[in-house]
């Protein structure tokens, strides 16, 4: 009997979640039905725009690179045809609100799990593209939640359609991580509004030739503001004025980066910009944080994305590349490397669309359960996620070898654009130190451990696992409460022991509804699955790292 041939990743979207996750049934029960032929449909839809709009001019792309030249950014030359069928194809909306405080928005208001699978194609096609339409997402999140009626109706509209795009500018060059740090000045005008003077760096598409205006969400300070992180509010500012003029606003230049080559990632100069208030005073990093939770699931996409590129250029190389006589996909090390891409890969995809169903249950029933799940799983799927689509890229190098190490196989692009997502969003120690810190503790653990239940009933090969899972967040619970060095101690590791077994229980799930599944993923609990076993008896000697921290 021959095995089943290998699912593509729009296939596994689809089983995702039609089936494993019955979306239909979800939208169903909360009135606004969405059929199995349906959610098909779309992704096809969204395979053929990554496929032909994206695909044939990703490598192209990224040696052309985002340019700058006298303040102005231009994008790559095939960007401009991509973003205009984007636009055409109404995809910027797709999760978008259809009307917010009486203004029809143009969102067609579909669940975020089928945004986060359209995400995952188009990323996997070109991720410095893919990046534009993330962070407006993001802004339309921010702007739906926190802005005021007269703003959601002059901002949404546009962004919803794509004509502008949002970018979220944070960072400052003494202010990374550390928000409490931010100095970007607002100073009221007297008319109701805002100047804002500062700089901000890492801006993703700050400024490009893709859209005529973009509409920059910016943390600040307030002239009587208190200090540290209570003190910064949310301002919006366009790169464009209603009357038409420009803003006092500009890139100072771009980034060279390792990686996302054609995507402008700037360093944005306030000088005296006109902006609005959005929310409240003092409190732009609950608004910021809307837009930064949501964006964090997207790069946990763009991990899971990076695997399945690497996955698309190094299988068919090693079907055709013969040594020793015969294909190298027959030889066992290279069918262990490409069995491991696809077996990670998959339990990240499927991971990722249980954290983006969950949050769907949460809004769309007004689910508290499904809420706390969603809030504990975006840590574990952003980091888990990304730091595999790095491991993942690095093995479809080694499956090219040599081949793989220059630029014309497209392989070590992939790495190289893969290595940012990581860092992206809060850093993947950030995420870590969240789940113990704050995701954990924040019900005595009991979603965590409702959710090691689900992993030991999915199948009696995941016991053990289980067991360990469990016993390693009674010790999070334990010394973290007593220490929070030793739990930050813990803490990557502690993650990657989660996302290494909840990876596991997606892929049995999948094998118990589908025969397709079951090879790869005895493939997975057998072959990678004891890493979590690794990571365990990391989290239980916190002390040697402490003690070198003495030391």
């Amino acid at each position: 009997m021959t095995s089943p041939a290998p699912t593509t990743p729009a296939e596994d979207l689809v089983f995702g979640l039609t089936r494993l996750l019955d979306l239909p049934g979800l939208t169903a029960a909360a009135g606004a039905p969405l059929g199995a032929e349906d959610i098909a449909a779309i992704l096809g839809e969204a395979e053929r725009f990554a496929r032909d709009k994206l695909w044939p001019h990703a490598m192209e792309a990224d040696r052309h690179g985002a340019v700058y030249e006298n303040g102005v950014v231009r994008t790559p030359p095939s960007y401009k045809d991509s973003y205009a069928a984007w636009i055409e194809g109404g995809w910027q909306g797709l999760a978008a609100p259809a009307e917010v405080n009486g203004v029809e928005t143009g969102g067609q208001e579909l669940p975020q799990a089928l945004w986060m699978a359209v995400q995952e194609l188009i990323s996997a096609a070109d991720m410095a593209f893919t990046l534009c339409p993330l962070l407006t997402a993001g802004a339309i999140e921010a702007i739906t939640r926190f802005a005021s009626p007269g703003q959601q109706a002059a901002w949404l509209p546009r962004m919803v359609s794509g004509e502008w795009t949002g970018t979220m500018c944070l960072t400052e060059p003494q202010a990374g991580s550390d928000l409490a740090q931010v100095r970007t000045r607002a100073e009221p005008d007297g008319a109701g509004r805002y100047r804002i003077t500062g700089q901000k760096i890492y801006i993703t598409y700050g400024e490009h030739d893709l859209t005529p205006n973009t509409l920059h969400l910016i943390l600040a300070r307030l002239p009587d503001a208190p200090p540290g992180t209570r003190g910064i509010s949310l301002f919006a500012a366009p790169k464009i004025l209603p009357d038409g003029t420009r803003n006092a606003l500009r890139c100072g230049g771009i980034e060279r980066k390792l990686g996302i080559h054609a995507s402008p990632t700037c360093v944005m100069l306030f000088e005296g910009a006109q902006a609005e208030l959005v929310g409240e005073p003092n409190r732009g990093l609950n608004a910021m944080f809307a837009m930064m939770n949501a964006a964090r699931l997207g790069v946990g996409v763009e991990g899971v994305a990076q695997g399945a590129r690497a996955l698309a250029l190094a299988e068919p190389y090693a079907q055709d590349r013969t040594q020793g006589g015969q294909p190298i996909i027959r030889h066992p090390d290279v069918a262990r490397m490409l069995a491991e891409i696809r077996a990670i890969t998959l339990a990240g995809r499927l991971l990722a669309l249980e954290a983006g169903a969950a949050l769907d249950r949460a809004r769309l029933m007004n689910d508290a359960t499904a809420e706390a799940r969603v809030a504990l799983l975006t840590p574990i799927v952003k980091a888990w996620c990304t730091d595999r689509g790095v491991d993942c890229a690095s093995l479809g190098i080694q499956v090219f070898g040599g081949m793989g190490f220059v630029e014309e196989t497209g392989a070590a692009q992939v790495l190289r654009d893969a290595r940012i997502a990581p860092i992206y969003e809060g850093t993947n120690g950030i995420q870590a130190m969240d789940l113990v810190g704050r995701k954990l503790f924040r019900d005595g653990g009991a979603t965590m451990l409702g959710l090691i239940g689900e992993v030991r009933a999915a199948d009696p090969r995941l016991h053990a696992a289980a067991d360990a899972l469990e016993r390693a967040t009674h010790w999070m619970l334990e010394h973290g409460a007593a220490d929070a060095n030793t739990a930050q101690a813990s803490a990557a590791a502690y993650l990657d022991a989660a996302g290494w077994t909840l990876g596991a229980w997606m892929l049995a799930r999948a094998a118990a509804l589908d025969d397709r599944y079951a090879t790869l993923a005895r493939f997975y609990i057998a072959r990678l699955l004891p890493r979590a076993a690794a990571r365990v008896a990391e989290i239980e000697a916190a002390d040697a790292l402490l003690a070198v921290m003495a030391a």
